[in-house]
């Protein structure tokens, strides 16, 4: 008998780069990996729930007062199935909000409830990511061990060629499976 599948929860922030989390979800998958993704408010501006259920098999949740199939509040009952919770991409807010406690949203309240590593996969504008209350941040949540991978050197939706682009999806999933050994 095999054992049942890791599971690992997306968390898909309003940044241009999350056209990528459909090609993460796809790849886990792929890799038999069960995949559930989160979409926070804003980034419902960037990509649709109906091609992340269609590539997860999973229903896509955006809010934590969606009422559940069963009863089981749906932020601690996503929280205790983890094996992993990836943010990808990350913008500077989620990565302030959870270096500082708030908790206003469906992604936080799930990974505020669960006791799986994070990792986070940061794509933002240059000056927003070198901004000192970032990388202040970004140190808070690292001292607590959440994980990042990138970002890197890339094109960013402002057109330039800096640091702030997304990490490139193999190394994403090279550090899922390296946490999740």
């Amino acid at each position: 008998m095999s054992a049942a599948p890791k599971t690992v929860i997306i968390g898909v922030t309003a940044s241009i780069a999350a056209y990528k989390a459909c090609e993460i979800v796809n790849l886990l998958r792929k890799d038999s990996f069960d995949v559930k993704v989160i979409l926070t408010k804003d980034a419902l501006e960037f990509v649709t729930p109906l091609t992340l259920q269609t590539l997860s098999g999973n229903k896509v949740l955006t809010d934590i007062f969606e009422p559940p199939d069963k009863w089981s509040p749906v932020h601690t009952s996503l929280a205790d199935s983890a094996s992993l919770i990836l943010i990808a991409p990350a913008t500077a807010s989620v990565i302030g909000k959870l270096a500082n406690g708030i908790c206003d949203d469906l992604l936080t309240c799930v990974i505020y409830a669960s006791k799986a590593p994070v990792l986070i996969a940061p794509a933002m504008n240059e000056n927003m990511y070198n901004h000192k209350v970032v990388a202040a941040n970004i140190a808070k949540l690292e001292k607590i061990g959440y994980s990042f991978v990138g970002p890197v050197k890339g094109r960013l939706a402002c057109g330039c060629d800096a640091i702030g682009h997304i990490a490139p999806v193999p190394e994403i999933i090279k550090e899922v499976k390296k946490i999740l050994k």
